[in-house]
């Protein structure tokens, strides 16, 4: 699993335009934080850092540790954000927080590995068929990718998404029968010339006398 991403921020006692100004000034924007069976809380965070979690490769779908000074850490997710129309910039985010023991779904995405033994056949071709599952589970247990086995998937045959084993403490929430990969021949069709309308076909042999003539 990947390394969390950590965004440090200060509790904010002041609110106002003149007041977003400043944090804006020392690299910083105003956040909500709501959930988790607390209050909300009004922090100032690092743009570069939440920046860097939306530049991610799981974007504003990342979950991530929130270290608020003097009030510790939490794993957090944007629930809205606000982007300046000309700078086209980060000013504001709503950030949900997690209770302890809470899931919650995710998208994940799926890596297969191994050779897949149908793949000696002549003509054969390993097909993905999905490439994204769903889970639940806590943030703290995201697994950062799904590997699937394909090495003894044989020609004709697929695996399903009940076919997938995931660590303890996630779940799959896709229906079991989608299919996840397959193995498919491939075979050249003999082509068969194409006549135009109208045309009629040769037949080889002698040509046809011309009439008339003594």
């Amino acid at each position: 699993m990947a390394d969390k991403f950590v965004v440090n921020a200060q509790v904010r006692s002041e609110r106002g335009k003149n007041d977003s100004r400043r944090l804006r000034v020392d690299g910083k924007i105003p956040v909500v934080v709501y959930g988790g069976g607390s209050e909300s809380v009004s922090a100032a965070a690092s743009l570069s850092e939440l920046a860097a979690v939306i530049r991610s490769d799981t974007g504003i779908n990342t979950v991530f540790s929130l270290n608020i000074e003097g009030d510790g850490a939490h794993d957090v997710i944007f629930q809205d954000r606000q982007i300046d129309p000309v700078k086209g910039r980060l000013i504001h985010a709503d950030l949900r927080r997690f209770s302890k023991g809470e899931k919650i779904e995710m998208t994940v995405p799926i890596h297969l590995t191994g050779k897949a033994a149908g793949l000696d056949e002549a003509g054969a071709v390993l097909n993905q068929a999905l490439r994204d599952i769903k889970v639940l589970c806590e943030p703290a247990n995201t697994p950062e990718l799904i590997e699937v086995d394909v090495t003894n998937l044989e020609g004709g045959h697929a695996i399903h998404v009940s076919d997938i084993k995931v660590p303890s403490g996630v779940e799959i929430h896709e229906d079991g029968e989608t299919v996840v990969a397959s193995i498919s021949i491939v075979s050249e069709a003999s082509l068969e010339p194409q006549l135009e309308a109208g045309e009629e076909p040769e037949v080889a042999g002698d040509a046809p006398a011309e009439e008339g003539g003594e």
